[in-house]
């Protein structure tokens, strides 16, 4: 059996055919409409046109989908960076339209999901996915499942407020002091290239490069970063913590966060106190990419029966 998977971020609304084993078939991706000057029928008429391409072939639409969702109905409270989201229940909207069975869920769970699958986390009791992006992302696997909250909204890091003096403004919540504009922030400041020329590439290339300048920034992105880890295991005490997005496949960047979680653990005062302090294992999602698809697949799977609850 054939499935049409969707990946919609706030850039491009990604997609794949996958089969029941996760295989994906083949894939393609779209820009998103912008929310700034298009509506929700302008999305949802990309999403039918993507639908179209395989309408008789497949058995159903797999969704991840960014904000705070309700996985079983497929209401959004909100929709993320796809603000045309908020109020509206994306699988009344795609089945009326579609006919075939829809399920959605949030893009950080699905990462989480696909690494609890296939991935990192396979035959994990406790683990935890943090997915680096535009903001910080993830999810949380407690018991071997999936953990969601009462609201759908566990596994929302962004929320995590990180400057007590600063809460009034963006900056004093996590999402936007470890997404990887905050490290195109710090690399600027270091290296005086104005901020919008920085990409996750160009400040790896100058990284990779030994550039001082801008391994001092990484180091400080990476320190921020691992106090909320190391928060995250006391809290959790997740077995792994594996790291996602787009600069995750830096090797470089799992060096310097784990260099900074294991110097905040050994030098812990509490030491003083107690041998033992909870230090996470930190590796990398496999998937990284289409770790959303393989995820919003086996959430579809579930749901639709064709596998055991997570």
């Amino acid at each position: 059996m054939e499935y049409l998977v969707i990946d919609s971020g706030g850039t491009f609304i990604k997609y794949a055919l996958m089969n029941e084993n996760g295989d994906i078939l083949e894939k393609s991706k779209v820009p998103t409409p912008d929310y700034k000057k298009h509506t929700l029928e302008d999305y949802l008429d990309v999403l039918y046109s993507i639908f179209k391409q395989y309408d008789g072939q497949v058995e159903g639409i797999a969704m991840s989908a960014p904000g705070i969702l309700d996985s079983d109905t497929g209401y959004c409270y909100t929709g993320g960076s796809l603000s045309y989201l908020s109020g509206k229940n994306m699988i009344e909207l795609l089945e009326t339209q579609c006919n075939v069975p829809v399920t959605i869920e949030n893009d950080g769970k699905c990462a989480a999901l696909a690494e609890l699958w296939k991935g990192s986390l396979k035959d994990i009791k406790n683990g935890i996915v943090l997915v680096l992006g535009t903001a910080v992302g993830g999810g949380l696997i407690i018991d071997g499942k999936l953990y969601k909250g009462n609201h759908f909204s566990a596994g929302e890091f962004s929320y995590v407020a990180v400057e007590e003096e600063n809460l009034d403004q963006m900056d004093g919540y996590w999402g936007f002091t470890n997404g990887v504009a905050a490290l195109g922030k710090y690399v600027s400041e270091e290296t005086g290239i104005p901020q919008e020329e920085l990409d996750g590439v160009k400040m790896f290339e100058l990284a990779n490069k030994g550039d001082e300048r801008v391994l001092k920034a990484l180091d400080k992105y990476t320190k921020r970063l691992a106090v909320q880890i190391y928060n995250l295991q006391v809290l959790f005490d997740g077995g792994v913590v594996s790291i996602g997005g787009g600069i995750s496949q830096q090797p470089l960047l799992i060096k310097f966060i784990n260099k900074n979680v294991t110097e905040l653990c050994e030098k812990h005062p509490f030491r003083k106190l107690s041998p033992y302090i909870p230090t996470p294992i930190i590796t990398t999602c496999r998937f990284f990419n289409d770790s959303n698809l393989i995820g919003a697949l086996y959430h579809f799977m579930i749901k639709k029966g064709s596998l055991l609850e997570e």
